[in-house]
């Protein structure tokens, strides 16, 4: 039989990995695998080059497979990093954020990324960024409000005879 071989080996593995990594099922898979190489007499190292995996990675799941069988190549939950904010805490400040900011003592009359870190900061003792802030305003399903600029000593009339002129431009441009 004619060896096979794959045009663009190298992004097709990286492809095959990342399409791998997307499914718990495909990640029980590809430990099974392994295991079956390292029974069929591979060692670690060949079987970690062999799937993209550090040798300890593979000593890791043939220890799992050898303490709980099957079971133990199966994903398990992960904690992940805990909160830095508990619920409770996370309430306290979206009550806050229904708030006017002018009640704390702050001269803005919107939050904004940085207030609420400043806030958080004085208020909780967290310390958050800029960007961690606005991720919280989502959380909290809090939109975000940017005020209309308004013109200083602007007459009234004038505005109002420009926004029809407008209209009248625009609709007879179309």
């Amino acid at each position: 039989m004619k060896r096979l071989e794959i045009t663009d080996a190298e992004m097709m593995m990286l492809v095959v990995q990342n399409e791998i990594s997307r499914s718990e099922d495909a990640r029980y898979d590809h430990r099974l695998h392994g295991i079956l190489l390292v029974s069929r007499g591979f060692s670690c190292y060949e079987v970690a080059s062999m799937l993209g995996h550090t040798p300890r990675t593979i000593e890791n799941w043939v220890n799992r497979f050898e303490d709980d069988g099957l079971a133990g190549l199966q994903e398990k939950l992960r904690s992940g990093r805990p909160p830095k904010i508990e619920k409770q805490e996370l309430n306290r400040i979206g009550k806050d954020l229904r708030r006017d900011p002018r009640d704390f003592g702050y001269e803005q009359n919107l939050w904004d990324g940085k207030l609420l870190g400043y806030h958080l900061s004085k208020e909780y003792n967290i310390s958050l960024g800029v960007r961690q802030c606005q991720r919280m305003f989502h959380v909290l399903q809090f939109r975000r409000r940017k005020p209309r600029p308004v013109i200083a000593n602007a007459d009234p009339v004038a505005q109002k005879l420009f926004k029809k002129n407008c209209v009248k431009i625009f609709n007879a441009q179309t």
